[in-house]
């Protein structure tokens, strides 16, 4: 598509001095995700500073039709922020204050911008905590987070980010400002509108602030790195971890022995902590007050698993650097992954007790499609989100492996399918899995959904083809 040329002067003068630009070296680093799966163009990237001149945008777009794709850190794995056929992009980057801290209230009101680490050192600084935690935080945004409903490694005890918005500032498609932003912890004043932009990916409003819970700043945390035999002995330790802790454990991640040695061979200032190799491993993590003696039970916990065969050997973090540098491991798994050549990835989530039979059926199957590939699952077993991925077999061509994406997740997803699952957890369904949702859901919920879209963008202009076709 082409944009006008009178459309795209009315759109820089809405979003002000410094707020766009239409240099293509600028717009570049905006057009292509971290993996290098998506490339899309755009002439035109604006950056308004504040919600009047995303609204005055927006005005604007819906008047003449012009598509618009919203964009926070670029962090998303499945292009839903990427512009594919010449759409304007509109970066939430500028909008990046931390409004207020309510520390007796335990909120925040943030704008879409503002990075998730940002955010962490704020709340710590008023002595609380925002439990959202991503390998990405440090450049995700809190509006892509909210837009994609972001999951990350805490989700076992304080659920995704669609459980720590309390209310929204989201900018309709036709430039209207629906404030939603409060800050209470019940209202029942008839529907949840919120919670239609929470997992939404921009294709029915942008968000542009939002009300967040915090939490008590924990005094102490207890991160253990512990070796398991198979992923049932995995998941029989952490529901007796869940017990002995009174439900305190705070992350579960499952990873496995390549997982762990791609790392230690691409990934700088990592050790083994263990002295043996283990099939399986678990980072779990949980935290407490001062009083909690959460160490004194994690160790006797340990103890007693090791006792009964539910897991071979452990080690638990005696200090912050020995907790950072095992939070390393699981963190640079993805990173790590890339030095082995192609991967084909997936992100599910399963019933817990599934996840043994389906690892081994889903490994089965692709290995029987691809001999010699290395399977590489990992991730948030505490809630049953597995990223199910693959590396090319050693030696073999990267292209040709990565030809077969859609025939291994059609393989994959099926099998997800039949133990009730999902084909997306946590990143999202964005462009990649917007026709393979099509699949997997009712006509009901898909024609739902689009009757979601029809109504609040009539128009089609924001984010248009992602999530659902219309």
């Amino acid at each position: 598509m082409t944009v006008a040329a009178d459309v795209i002067a009315r759109l820089k003068k809405a979003a002000g001095q410094n707020g766009f630009t239409e240099d293509q070296q600028e717009i570049a680093p905006h057009l292509s995700e971290w993996r290098g799966r998506y490339q899309g163009r755009s002439p035109l990237l604006l950056k308004p500073r504040d919600v009047q001149a995303v609204s005055r945008i927006l005005a604007i777009c819906n008047e003449t039709l012009t598509p618009v794709v919203p964009q926070g850190g670029n962090s998303g794995l499945v292009g839903g922020q990427i512009p594919f056929n010449g759409e304007v992009l509109l970066s939430l980057s500028r909008l990046n204050a931390v409004r207020h801290v309510d520390a007796d209230g335990m909120s925040a009101i943030v704008e879409a911008g503002v990075i998730l680490a940002t955010l962490h050192q704020e709340a710590q600084a008023a002595g609380r905590y925002f439990p959202l935690s991503l390998a990405s935080e440090g450049s995700c945004t809190i509006g892509g987070n909210i837009s994609t409903n972001a999951g990350g490694e805490a989700v076992l005890r304080y659920g995704n980010m669609r459980n720590l918005v309390l209310g929204l500032e989201v900018v309709l498609a036709d430039g209207r400002v629906l404030d939603l932003l409060r800050t209470l912890r019940k209202d029942n004043t008839g529907y949840d509108l919120k919670q239609l932009f929470i997992g939404a990916e921009g294709t029915l409003g942008i968000v542009t602030a939002a009300a967040l819970k915090l939490f008590p700043l924990p005094a102490e945390w207890v991160t253990a790195f512990v070796a398991v035999p198979d992923v049932s002995a995995a998941i029989a330790l952490l529901h007796r971890t869940q017990e002995t802790t009174g439900g305190l454990l705070s992350a579960f991640e499952l990873m496995p022995r390549i997982g762990l040695e791609m790392v230690l061979a691409h990934i700088g200032k990592t050790t083994d902590p263990l002295s043996a190799p283990s099939p399986w491993y678990v980072l779990m993590e949980a935290a407490g007050g001062a009083q909690s003696a959460l160490r004194e039970e994690m160790e006797r916990t340990l103890g007693s698993v090791i006792s009964k065969g539910m897991a071979t050997d452990a080690v638990i973090a005696a200090s912050g650097a020995q907790r950072d540098a095992l939070w390393r491991l699981r963190n640079s798994l993805s990173q790590a992954q890339k030095h082995e050549g192609g991967s084909i990835k997936h992100d599910i989530s399963l019933p817990i007790a599934a996840i043994p039979d389906f690892l081994a059926r889903g490994t089965a199957a692709v290995e029987r499609l691809i001999p010699g590939v290395r399977p590489v699952p990992f991730g948030h077993l505490g809630d049953g989100n597995i990223h199910f991925n693959f590396s090319m077999p050693k030696g073999s061509d990267s292209a040709a492996f990565l030809s077969r994406w859609e025939e291994i997740n059609r393989t994959v997803h099926d099998i997800v399918h039949t133990f009730g699952g999902s084909i997306s957890a946590e990143h999202g369904v964005g462009i990649m899995k917007r026709n393979e949702i099509l699949r997997y859901k009712s006509n009901v919920e898909i024609e739902t959904m689009r009757a979601l879209k029809r109504t609040l963008d009539p128009h089609n202009i924001l984010n248009p083809g992602k999530v659902v076709a219309v």
